[in-house]
């Protein structure tokens, strides 16, 4: 366990240091992603939090303002105690809530140490949020928040066990949606940080129908070459499938066959009675303010 999670540390400090030395704009380590892990012990299948070494290693090499951005279905517990008083980094987690999964932390009121109001960013999403309630969660408070933050590089995580056949969860999210998230992250960086992105795996406990294709994506958005979901998979990742595992592999490289996401934006109003846009406006009530923006508009 030492030697494999030293080498995703070191694979995400190489990343690191590449994309900030501008050796690379953006780099990407499948292997990383580790976010459960504390200062003081290992966590969730966590050994080391390479995640926040990663970060560490920007800060001392002169990065100013960091955002951490979590896709992850559990809450990046290890990186925000790590950061929880420095506020030259934002950790900025989209999970199921605690009160139903692991690790029962990041909840909207949690934003920070009193040396970093406001840079912990919590969106704690109810059991059987779907593509379009997680999409909407994205949108209603990520870019706002992020432009105010005003990042120098962004390190994301994109654990994929947010799918709706993933075992260990109770989110509904498909890979068309993990890759419209990813392709978002990427118009994030371009926008903030000029393109400076280290994109880092996570999460996924679906090892045949979900995971290699949700971080083909990611690889394809990181490189420049995303892929539409309705590519077929291919034909010898299908056959190595049925060898192995005696099952069927997905056909596409999404769940939803073409058919577009329709997630509304937040401008357009907000449901207070449904369970998401609750959510999500908990989130804007606790940190919009010290940002100086509006919690109920745009």
């Amino acid at each position: 366990m030492h030697e494999a999670s030293s080498l995703a540390v070191g694979g995400t400090v190489e990343a690191c240091e590449a994309v900030w030395e501008g050796r690379a704009r953006r780099a990407v380590n499948i292997a990383g992603g580790l976010h459960h892990a504390m200062p003081e012990s290992s966590s969730g299948f966590c050994v080391y939090n390479d995640i926040a070494v990663g970060i560490r290693r920007l800060l001392d090499l002169g990065a100013r303002r960091v955002l951490y951005l979590d896709l992850d279905v559990h809450h990046g517990d290890g990186v925000e105690r790590c950061f929880w008083n420095e506020d030259r980094v934002m950790t900025l987690s989209i999970h199921e809530t605690g009160r139903a999964l692991f690790p029962g932390t990041g909840f909207p009121g949690d934003t920070g140490g009193a040396k970093a109001m406001d840079t912990a960013v919590n969106v704690a999403l109810p059991p059987g949020t779907g593509d379009e309630g997680w999409l909407r969660a994205y949108r209603a408070v990520v870019p706002a928040v992020v432009e105010a933050f005003d990042p120098e590089v962004i390190v994301s995580q994109h654990g994929c066990d947010a799918h709706f056949s993933d075992p260990l969860a109770h989110l509904s999210v498909t890979v068309d949606a993990m890759a419209v998230a990813t392709a978002w992250v990427r118009e994030l960086a371009d926008g903030t940080s000029d393109g400076r992105w280290i994109a880092l795996g996570g999460g996924g406990y679906e090892l045949v129908d979900v995971v290699p294709r949700a971080w083909t994506h990611v690889v394809g958005v990181v490189t420049g070459r995303p892929v539409d979901p309705v590519t077929p998979v291919p034909q010898s990742w299908r056959d190595h499938v049925q060898e192995v595992y005696g099952r069927e592999a997905p056909t596409l490289m999404g769940d939803r066959g073409g058919r577009p996401i329709r997630y509304g934006e937040w401008s357009e109003g907000h449901d207070p009675e449904d369970a998401v846009d609750s959510a999500i406006m908990a989130t804007r009530r606790a940190i919009f303010p010290g940002w100086g923006l509006d919690p109920y508009f745009d």
